[in-house]
């Protein structure tokens, strides 16, 4: 995976600056490839995963990585559970 250069400096929404300074309850952004920095510490973001937003307590440990990496886009396949019919009476298992 390829890094952003080190005299960039990280990337962050200028969005997520904005809504910060105003001190808005409810911070969304679909900006998942925004960078964890430590001002973030203790605020809630909601993060826009394709379909919902879903929110994420930032904390100290999470510093450094992208807030993408804590929202799944895909959901989980799970099987249907079959049902066995004996007579008339129907058991699950």
């Amino acid at each position: 995976m390829a890094k952003r250069s080190v005299w960039k400096g990280p990337f962050i929404h200028k969005e997520i600056f904005s809504e910060i300074s105003f001190k808005k309850k409810k911070i969304r952004t679909t900006a998942r490839n925004t960078v964890i920095l430590p001002f973030l510490i203790g605020k809630t973001l909601y993060v826009y995963n394709g379909k919902f937003f879903i929110p994420i307590t930032v904390l100290e440990e999470m510093i450094g990585s992208k807030l993408g990496e804590f929202v799944p886009t895909r959901l989980r396949h799970v099987y249907k559970k079959k049902i066995k019919i004996y007579g008339s009476k129907i058991k699950s298992k």
